[in-house]
C-alpha cells in the first residue's frame, strides 16, 4: 500500500472505522457480496479441517452435560460466513443431542442457498441463549479506527482513501479513543483503537443467559502490542494491501485482553494449540505398524495428523487465542476443555 501519511491529498478521506464498515458490510461490501464468501479468500480453522468442528462438538457435549441436558440447547455462531461450521456440526451431532440443539447463524450476508433448514439465520445475536455462543474470527473484522503520531508526537486519527488505501493524518484522537489507548495500547506509534471490538463482544456475551461465550481469533495482549499495527487485507488466498473498497477482506488483530475485560464475566484465555490438544487434537502420526496391518487406515491417519498439525501450528492457526466466558451459576466452575 502506498502510504501518504502526513502528505496533503485531494482524494476523499475518511476514518478507518467508517471505511471498513462500508467496505466490508455496506452495499456491495466484501462480506455481503454474492460469491463463494470468505472461504474463497482466506483460510480459517473452520475451513482448514472438520477436526476443528469435531473439537467444538466436544465443547457442545460438555456444555450440555454441565447445564443438565436442557430441553433446548442453543448453539449460536456469530460471524457465520456461509454457515460452514454449523452445517458440519449439524451433521456430527449425536441423535439424542441433535433433537435438542437449536442452531443459529448470525451474519449480515443473506441466508446461503443449500443451508440445512434446521439452521436459523439472522443478522443479530438472539437474546436469552442457554448453551454456547461461538465467534470464530469475527472480532478481527469489527471495524475500528487507527491512530498514529505526527512529527510533534501528538496522536491523530489516520484517514484513508477508500478507493486507493492511501492514508493521511487527520484531527487529534477524541477523548474516548485516548482513554482506550492509554489503558490498552500505551506505546508510542501506530495503534488500532479497539473499543469497538470490546463493545461488540460485551454485547454478544450479554445475550447469553446461561452457558458460555467463546471467541477464537488472532490477537495480542497489552505487553505484546505490535509497534506498527496489524491492519491488512486478503483476497483470493493472498495477503494484500488493505484497500476498503469492497474487493478484499480488511482485518486487524484483536486486543484480546481488552475484549475479555469488557465482557465483565469470568473467563479463561489460552492459545488454540493448548485448547485443541485438551480436546483430543494433537497432530500425532499413526503408528508405523498400522501401515502393515491396515494401510488404508494408516493413510487416513496421516491425513488427519496433517490437518491437525495445521490447526495447532504455533506460528499459524495454533497461535490463535481462545477466550471463553462463563455465564450463570451452572456454567461457572465448569471447564469445557
Amino acid at each position: 500500500m502506498k502510504n501518504t501519511i502526513g502528505r496533503p491529498t485531494l482524494a476523499f478521506m475518511t476514518g478507518w472505522r467508517e471505511a471498513m464498515t462500508t467496505g466490508l458490510y455496506g452495499p456491495g461490501g466484501f462480506f455481503v457480496r454474492e460469491d463463494d464468501g470468505p472461504a474463497g479468500h482466506f483460510r480459517t480453522s473452520v475451513h482448514a479441517s472438520p477436526l476443528f468442528a469435531g473439537a467444538l462438538l466436544r465443547l457442545v457435549e460438555r456444555a450440555d452435560e454441565a447445564l443438565g441436558r436442557p430441553k433446548v440447547l442453543d448453539l449460536v455462531d456469530v460471524g457465520a460466513g456461509r454457515g460452514e461450521l454449523l452445517a458440519t456440526l449439524a451433521a456430527m451431532l449425536p441423535a439424542e443431542l441433535s433433537r435438542r440443539v437449536r442452531l443459529t447463524g448470525v451474519e449480515v450476508a443473506p441466508r446461503p442457498s443449500g443451508l440445512p433448514e434446521r439452521i436459523a439465520w439472522r443478522a443479530d445475536v438472539p437474546d436469552g441463549i442457554v448453551g454456547l455462543l461461538i465467534a470464530t474470527e469475527w472480532l478481527d473484522n469489527v471495524p475500528l479506527d487507527v491512530a498514529d503520531v505526527d512529527d510533534a508526537g501528538r496522536l491523530r486519527k489516520v484517514l484513508v482513501d477508500p478507493a486507493t488505501g492511501d492514508e493521511s493524518l487527520g484531527a487529534a484522537v477524541d477523548a474516548a479513543d485516548l482513554f482506550w489507548l492509554r489503558r490498552w495500547w500505551p506505546g508510542a506509534g501506530r495503534a488500532e483503537i479497539g473499543w469497538t471490538r470490546d463493545a461488540a463482544w460485551a454485547s454478544a456475551v450479554e445475550r447469553v443467559r446461561e452457558g458460555w461465550a467463546l471467541a477464537v481469533d488472532y490477537g495480542h495482549v497489552r505487553d505484546e502490542r505490535p509497534a506498527f499495527g496489524t491492519l491488512t487485507g486478503f483476497r483470493g488466498g493472498r495477503q494484500v494491501a488493505p484497500v476498503p473498497d469492497g474487493t478484499c477482506d480488511v482485518t486487524a488483530h484483536v486486543a484480546m485482553d481488552a475484549v475479555a475485560w469488557a465482557a465483565g464475566t469470568p473467563y479463561t484465555m489460552i492459545r488454540q494449540r493448548e485448547a485443541l490438544k485438551a480436546l483430543g487434537i494433537d497432530g500425532a502420526r499413526p503408528p508405523m505398524d498400522l501401515a502393515r496391518t491396515d494401510p488404508a487406515a494408516y493413510v487416513r491417519g496421516l491425513a488427519a495428523a496433517g490437518a491437525a498439525a495445521e490447526l495447532i501450528e504455533p506460528a499459524g492457526l495454533g497461535g490463535h487465542w481462545w477466550l471463553l466466558h462463563s455465564i450463570g451459576a451452572r456454567a461457572r466452575g465448569s471447564m469445557l476443555w
